[in-house]
Formats: C-alpha cells, sequence, structure tokens
C-alpha cells in the first residue's frame, strides 16, 4: 500500500468511526420526547424555591404594595403546586384589584372548581359581575355565599350594595340590616343605611 491510501484508509475509518459515535447518540423521537419530559419534569426544574416559599414571598409583597412582584411570585408558586384554590384566589384577588377583570375571573373560576364552598370566592366574583352590570349572576352568587356561611357580614353589604345598584333600595335596607345584625360595628353598612334613611 502507499502512503496517500494508508492516509486514505486512516481517514476513511476515522470518518467511519465519527459517524457511528453520532448514530449511538441519536434517539428515537418519542424517547427523545420521553426524556426531555423528564429533564424539565416541572417548574422545579428552573426555580430554586418552592411553592410555599414563593407564596411566602408573594404575601409579602402584597403586604407592602407590590401588586406586580406578589402576582408574578403566585403565578410561579401555581405552576409548581397547581389546582391550590388559595394560591388562584390570590392570583385573582390581585388582578381584580389591577382592573384585570377578566383574567380576574378567569383564576376566581379555576378556584372555584377546585374549592366550590369558598364564600370569598363567590363573593369577588358576584362584585366583577355587578361592576359589569350581570345582576343575575352577581346575585347568584352571593345567594351561594350566604347559603355558605350566613353569618358573614360582608356578604349582606355586598348584598345591599348590588340592590342599590338594581334599584331596590327597600331590600338593600334589609341586607344592610343583616350585615349589622351580624357586626354591630360595620361603619360601612351603618353609612350605607343612613343613605337609604
Amino acid at each position: 500500500m502507499t502512503t496517500l491510501q494508508l492516509i486514505m484508509l486512516g481517514a476513511s475509518a476515522f470518518f467511519a468511526f465519527k459517524v457511528y459515535e453520532h448514530i449511538q447518540t441519536l434517539q428515537d423521537p418519542e424517547d427523545e420526547q420521553n426524556n426531555h419530559s423528564d429533564n424539565s419534569q416541572s417548574a422545579d426544574a428552573f426555580s430554586p424555591f418552592s411553592a410555599e416559599d414563593l407564596i411566602e414571598k408573594a404575601d409579602e409583597a402584597f403586604d407592602a404594595d407590590d401588586m406586580q412582584k406578589a402576582l408574578a411570585l403566585l403565578i410561579e408558586a401555581n405552576t409548581k403546586e397547581g389546582q391550590n384554590p388559595d394560591v388562584l384566589f390570590k392570583i385573582a384577588y390581585i388582578l381584580q384589584t389591577l382592573r384585570d377583570f377578566d383574567k380576574s375571573m378567569k383564576y376566581y373560576k379555576e378556584a372555584l372548581e377546585v374549592d366550590k364552598n369558598n364564600e370569598y370566592i363567590h363573593n369577588s366574583m358576584a362584585s366583577i359581575y355587578r361592576q359589569n352590570g350581570e345582576f343575575t349572576s352577581a346575585k347568584m352568587h352571593l345567594n351561594e355565599s350566604i347559603e355558605i356561611d350566613d353569618q358573614n357580614a360582608i356578604t349582606y353589604y355586598n348584598y345591599g350594595n348590588l340592590l342599590v345598584d338594581m334599584e331596590k333600595p327597600d331590600e338593600a335596607k334589609e341586607m344592610y340590616k343583616r350585615a349589622l345584625e351580624v357586626n354591630p360595628d360595620f361603619d360601612e353598612a351603618k353609612e350605607e343605611l343612613e343613605k337609604l334613611a
């Protein structure tokens, strides 16, 4: 064999070995997808904080009136621990505070699917429906809230406000009175009742 033939044989062997190595690293697309999902199992793969830590930090941000930070932390917590009604409620509440009512309602509905007996979710949804002029839906959620807890003064107060908007002052008075029966120190209910006197 000439030197040129030996070089060509060596080069061919080298390239054949490299092709063999490359083929060994290739995977069936289905296997690759499974491995990819294993590597990125969840948000845990990229976030060092637990859902509980994120919720705690979000509560601190909320108390400091940093709504955007609180919202971002809660959304990350929701990614890590989905279907937590408290997290969904907090996200919805912040979005409602930021006046993003459509997204807020989406999260309230998700929270309600998980926790149907949460009077605060019903109250909050009623508030958005009332604001949008959807009085029938608002009334339905306030009735649900009263069925869950008939000793929540805020529900009666909210119901009174709805009835004022519906131009039913006599019924509104009754709701404000019921709010005051539950909580005699409820100043806002006293003020609204005085306006209707």
